[in-house]
């Protein structure tokens, strides 16, 4: 009896931190940093290392991951501020909806966020997008939603699925999935993914009466934004805006494929290699962004200069969860509970792809974070991909699949949903019916696809 108990010890400690982690986001309203740090101690210990063992795995864990993950994040939140700060993203957005109908500009919303959400946070994207959004909804007299999901969707597949945004950097360095083939099939399956969650659902929804017509919001936070002049069409700066983020996406991605393929091109892969690592990429993307989009005169300066002191600001926190997710994973390496885990989900022959998604899903759904589902998930994941011996090509799989999971069921304990809910003037019901099912459907969505990705691959 005794020595089933200790077999089975490993997993009935990670049992009980990751319930003790759900607890003390939900119930005690802990933040997720210190959460996930008690988490991991009391796992560690609770599955039986000695004390000096455990901050040793907390301290490996959380160095690892952030050695990779901080220069990337911090690189971006500068880019992003250069997109923000110079009026790029607007002019961007702005030229990929046109002069288009109420449908294809609907579509053409849902790329746009996308594009903007690569550099920039989900809700910086939304705050900058939405005069245009209600600029869209007034002129085609159509409901705020009607033009809100597909951006929303496409915003939130971006902050999901594709990198340099930090959910997905942190699972693949934690997973050791390949940066370049994560961004590709993040496109792959997040498009599709995009397209069905917000214009084709928000189509349907406007026919069944789901988006209602009322005004917006009336706080300050409007009355700041609608009291500054629109941006004017500025196609130069959208098209410089659009070739600064392509530039850095190109070279990551280009360089994945060539190590992937195991192909030598000699000095000119050497090169390609360099230049399309993730650090060097992005700091290719934010000289290229001072060059091309910096203003010319004293006030733009002097407004980019404080946007850019401002720009590390939000990532702070977004590194401490990510360090203390890394740390999480570390300990269930350090104590077995991950290999123990992962001959459990082997065993029951769900596939390590579909494991990825529904671990993420059931930690979203609870405590209602996508990062920290994200990030939990990854812990729990690591091991049952080094167990199931996944190439690169699964492991950029399956984290598009923890993203997917992530990503579904947006509802009353996610902050992203009362953001919705306030800048649209959404009653509770009315964002359940609109933001809610639109975010599952572009995580149920982005998972078919990576299911049948790998199928095929």
């Amino acid at each position: 009896m005794l020595e089933s108990f200790e077999a089975a010890r490993p997993l009935l400690a990670t049992l009980a931190g990751v319930l003790g982690l759900l607890a003390l986001i939900l119930w005690r309203k802990v933040p997720p940093f210190p959460a996930l740090l008690v988490a991991a101690m009391f796992t560690g210990l609770a599955a039986g290392l000695a004390p000096d063992a455990v901050l040793k795995s907390i301290t490996d864990g959380m160095g690892g991951v952030l050695g990779f993950i901080a220069i990337i994040v911090g690189l971006g939140a500068i880019f992003g501020a250069f997109l923000e700060a110079t009026g790029a993203a607007q002019a961007l957005a702005q030229y990929m909806t046109g002069d288009r109908k109420p449908g294809a500009a609907g579509v053409a919303m849902g790329f746009v966020g996308i594009v903007i959400a690569i550099p920039v946070f989900f809700d910086v994207g939304l705050i900058l997008l939405f005069p245009l959004v209600q600029a869209l909804a007034r002129k085609a007299k159509k409901p705020a939603m009607y033009f809100g999901l597909p951006l929303l969707a496409g915003l939130a597949t971006a902050h999901a699925f594709i990198p340099p945004t930090p959910g997905p950097v942190a699972v693949a360095e934690i997973l050791g999935a390949e940066l370049g083939l994560v961004i590709l099939f993040g496109l792959i399956c997040g498009i599709p993914a995009m397209l069905i969650g917000g214009p084709v659902y928000a189509g349907w929804a406007e026919k069944k009466g789901w988006l209602v017509h009322k005004g917006f919001a009336d706080n300050s936070l409007e009355k700041a934004m609608a009291a500054e002049p629109p941006v004017k069409v500025d196609t130069v700066l959208a098209l410089k805006g659009i070739f600064a983020i392509m530039v850095p996406i190109i070279l990551i991605v280009a360089a994945a494929i060539l190590k992937v393929s195991g192909t030598n091109l000699g000095v000119l892969g050497a090169m390609l290699s360099f230049f399309g690592h993730p650090f060097v990429a992005l700091m290719i993307a934010c000289l290229l962004a001072y060059y091309i989009l910096r203003p010319n005169d004293e006030k733009g300066r002097a407004h980019l200069q404080e946007t850019l002191s401002r720009a590390a600001e939000p990532t702070a926190i977004i590194l401490l969860v990510t360090g203390a997710g890394g740390a999480f994973k570390q300990v269930l390496v350090d104590t077995g509970a991950g290999a123990a885990l992962a001959e459990a989900t082997l065993a029951l022959d769900m596939g390590a792809i579909t494991a990825g998604f529904i671990l993420a899903a059931i930690t979203r759904v609870a405590q209602g974070s996508a990062t920290v589902a994200m990030l939990t998930a990854a812990g729990l994941c690591a091991p049952i991909a080094v167990a199931a011996g996944l190439g690169p090509v699964d492991l950029a799989l399956m984290t598009i699949a923890i993203a997917s999971g992530a990503s579904i069921l947006s509802h009353v304990n996610d902050s992203g949903f009362w953001l919705v809910s306030r800048f649209f003037d959404l009653s509770t019901d009315e964002t359940l019916k609109s933001w809610t099912i639109a975010s599952t459907l572009v995580g149920v969505t982005g998972f078919v696809i990576a299911l049948i990705l790998g199928a095929i691959f």
